[in-house]
C-alpha cells in the first residue's frame, strides 16, 4: 500500500500487523519510555555541552552526540511503528492442543536434550531466553503441530529433528 506525501512523492505505508505477546508489548513500551524520558534528554544535554566547546567542525564530542541522537531517534520511530501496528495476543486466553503463536513448546531433540521455546513476534525474539520468532525456521516447522508429533527443521547446520513433548499456553 502507498500514499502521496505533500511533495507529491509516493511513500510506502506499513500496514502489516506485528504480532506481540502482552509481555513483548510491555517490554517495547518500557524501552520506548526509557529512550524518550531518559536517553533523549541525556543526548540533548551532551549535544549542548559539546556545542559549548567551540568549533563544531572539529568537535568529536559533538559529532558523536549527534550520531547517538540520530540512532536514538531512529530507534524511537521504529518502536512507535511496532506499537502502532501491534496485534497483541494473550497466550492465557488460547485453548488449543496445536502449536500456535505464543505457545510454550516443550521439545526433545535427537540427543534426548529437552528444550523449551515460546513462539513470539520478531521484535521480542531472544533465543537465549527461549523466545523464538514466529518467522524462524523452527517456529514455522512447529506451527500447527501437536503433542507427540515429530518435526524436521532445516537449519544452517543441516536438518534437526524434534519431538513435541508438551504444548501449553500460560
Amino acid at each position: 500500500m502507498t500514499h502521496f506525501a505533500k511533495s507529491g512523492r509516493l511513500l510506502p505505508v506499513m500496514t502489516d500487523k506485528v504480532p506481540l505477546t502482552i509481555k513483548g508489548k510491555e517490554n517495547i513500551e518500557k524501552e520506548l519510555k526509557e529512550l524518550k524520558e531518559v536517553q533523549r534528554p541525556l543526548v540533548i544535554s551532551q549535544i549542548a555541552t559539546a556545542r559549548d566547546h567551540g568549533d563544531l567542525k572539529e568537535n568529536a564530542e559533538y559529532h558523536a552526540a549527534r550520531d547517538k541522537q540520530s540512532f536514538l531517534e531512529g530507534r524511537i520511530l521504529d518502536l512507535e511503528d511496532k506499537l502502532a501496528r501491534a496485534e497483541v495476543i494473550d497466550p492465557s486466553k488460547i485453548q488449543s492442543d496445536k502449536v500456535l503463536f505464543s505457545a510454550y513448546v516443550h521439545l526433545l531433540d535427537e540427543e534426548g536434550d529437552k528444550k523449551l521455546y515460546q513462539i513470539v513476534g520478531e521484535p521480542e525474539a531472544d533465543i537465549n531466553q527461549g523466545l523464538i520468532a514466529v518467522t524462524s525456521p523452527i517456529a514455522r516447522a512447529l506451527i500447527g503441530k501437536e503433542e507427540g508429533d515429530e518435526v524436521k527443521v532445516k537449519t544452517p547446520k543441516g536438518e534437526a529433528f524434534y519431538e513435541i513433548v508438551k504444548v501449553e499456553y500460560k
